[in-house]
């Protein structure tokens, strides 16, 4: 598997303690180099554990969604820039997004917004007070995340070819919700695979459970790859 396609997959450590994470990054040694570490992880030693991938030469996706007034923002993104961490996930909101690409300004992070969770549907939308269905408000935050200045955004993949034609070819797009043909979908709603996203124009794919649950996670991953390198 040729180093281009191995970068574009994100290996999900959606695990609760460091030692289960570190097993996973053993058992992929060779096949993966791309971790993400999200909330899970990093309230329970996975901050320090994010520092010793990029410390080993991993690429670390720190998935924390930070939302918060201008100021604060942009103090926690200037901290997390001089941490050697390769992409961060903010929510796609255009006043924090502004204030965390002033942040970061000069560093080598990629700041990607949020914009609707691969969760959410319609319904779960109209319950949190949006009159938008997903993919209207996932293109509008794409276009507020371009004109901010960010380095990517994070969306479904079904909604990656549209956003592509938003953003450009110079933009991340970041796809969660990926699931080999065949796969229990789990809790999430819009998801595609791992092929068909990146025909869709997705320029990473972020995939935990179908690698972190499976009986051979080197196979899976390596599946996976193959999928990828097919597009």
């Amino acid at each position: 598997m040729t180093d281009a396609v191995a970068d574009r997959l994100i290996v999900g450590l959606d695990l609760a303690h460091v030692a289960d994470a570190e097993k996973v990054v053993k058992e992929l040694d060779g096949v993966a180099h791309f971790y993400k570490v999200g909330y899970r992880l990093a309230y329970n030693g996975g901050l320090e554990f994010a520092r010793d991938l990029v410390r080993d030469g991993k690429s670390v996706f720190l998935d924390l969604k930070l939302l918060d007034i201008d100021n604060t923002v942009a103090e926690g993104v200037e901290n997390i820039a001089k941490m050697g961490f390769r992409m961060l996930t903010l929510h796609a909101y255009p006043k924090a997004m502004r204030a965390a690409v002033a942040a970061a300004k000069g560093s080598d992070l990629t700041l990607l917004g949020v914009t609707v969770l691969t969760s959410m549907d319609a319904e779960d939308l109209k319950e949190a007070g949006y009159q938008d269905d997903p993919q209207t408000l996932v293109l509008r935050r794409a276009r507020q995340a371009l004109d901010a200045g960010m380095g990517g955004i994070v969306c479904a993949a079904t909604e990656a070819a549209a956003v592509r034609q938003i953003v450009g070819a110079d933009m991340a797009v970041v796809t969660p919700g990926i699931r080999p043909a065949g796969a229990d979908q789990g809790d999430q709603k819009r998801v595609m695979t791992p092929r068909d996203a990146l025909v869709a124009g997705a320029s990473h794919l972020v995939v935990a459970r179908p690698i972190i649950a499976a009986p051979d996670r080197r196979a899976a991953a390596q599946a996976i790859l193959a999928d990828m390198a097919s597009a």
